[in-house]
């Protein structure tokens, strides 16, 4: 099926130059370009249209990206240009299959919150690269600076509770954390400091995590099932977290349900347990570049769907409580993916 204007631009995760895995959805937030072009002489001129107005991809205002489809013979000698430039490599056509650009060059430019705005044909490729440069910015795509549909909301745990998880941490001491990633249909735990900076600590004993429980079941459930009409019932991991300037903790633009085994997530968490630090606030890209930061033992929810990334500390140290929530509908697809989890990740 064509997509048409106002479309979701659909994801892929494809080899890059210097990335195996390009996931195409963690570049929202700016203006995305994507020129689907054949392995071959076509290849060369694209580029040359894309860096004849290479001011207007930055990064930040627009990002471009030529998906080379097929068996690429120059592909070892392909460099990025960045910021701004990337190549990404199709070889069996299944991405350009997603846009109908298997058997015919095709552009694309999609919007920060990863929506169809033109889809047009080589010949009319020059014109739509000539009109990324006069785009509002991002984050006033839309006609004016957008929110992310969060609920921020203060006084789920109150001062001494908040230092008391702290000093949970401080006495067991924190762990690299990793990050979910399918491997061959299997739910597998990643260790990579180039997309998480960050060390957990599980909180194991049941009675600190029966007065997290009703702390949450009295302040802030009723607050969710207000704003999103959802009623969790189950909790995800006790786990404090801490990120530290020392290392420049923060973690990337994510998803946290994009794996069978996370899938049955419904909302993520963020409760703040202090406040001396600098950086380290929440982002949501499609959503324009505000970030948010609610005040010790308040809480930040949101869908686990949503692109977010926790930004870089750049002073002290911010210490929170991550868990995820979800419910019965939720649990039996928990328990179905069950299988498709690492055993390691169960032992």
């Amino acid at each position: 099926m064509a997509l048409l204007y106002g479309d979701p631009a659909p994801t892929f995760a494809i080899e890059g130059v210097s990335n195996p895995r390009y996931v195409l959805d963690t570049a929202a937030g700016r203006y995305l370009l994507l020129a689907f072009v054949r392995a071959g002489p076509d290849l060369a001129p694209a580029v040359k249209r894309i860096e004849q107005r290479r001011a207007a991809f930055n990064d930040l205002h627009a990002s471009a990206f030529v998906v080379v489809v097929g068996d690429d013979p120059d592909r070892n000698g392909r460099e990025d240009s960045l910021p701004g430039l990337r190549f990404l490599f199709d070889t069996d056509g299944a991405a350009a299959e997603l846009y109908g650009a298997r058997d015919a060059e095709r552009w694309f430019l999609v919007d920060p919150a990863l929506h169809v705005m033109v889809a047009v044909g080589p010949e009319h490729a020059g014109a739509l690269v000539d009109r990324v440069a006069a785009l509002p910015p991002p984050a006033e795509h839309g006609g004016f600076a957008a929110t992310a549909p969060v609920l921020v909301t203060p006084r789920i745990f109150e001062a001494a509770f908040c230092e008391q998880l702290i000093a949970v941490y401080r006495e067991i001491g924190g762990e690299p954390s990793g990050f979910m990633r399918e491997v061959d249909g299997v739910t597998t735990l990643m260790m990579n400091d180039q997309h998480k900076r960050r060390s957990d600590v599980i909180v194991e004993d049941e009675a600190l995590q029966k007065q997290v429980v009703a702390r949450l079941t009295r302040r802030l459930i009723p607050q969710i099932e207000k704003a999103f009409n959802f009623k969790p019932t189950r909790i995800e991991r006790y786990l404090v977290a801490r990120y530290d300037a020392e290392t420049g903790g923060f973690f990337r633009p994510h998803r946290d349900n994009t794996t069978k085994g996370t899938a049955h997530r419904r909302f993520a968490v963020s409760i703040n347990l202090n406040a001396d630090y600098g950086g380290g606030d929440l982002r949501f890209p499609e959503y324009g570049s505000r970030t948010y930061r609610p005040p010790p033992g308040g809480a930040c929810v949101f869908s686990c769907s949503i692109l977010h990334e926790a930004t870089p500390v750049t002073r002290g140290e911010r210490f929170a409580f991550l868990p995820f929530l979800y419910d019965e509908p939720a649990a039996k697809i928990r328990e179905e993916n069950l299988k498709f989890l690492d055993p390691a990740l169960t032992a």
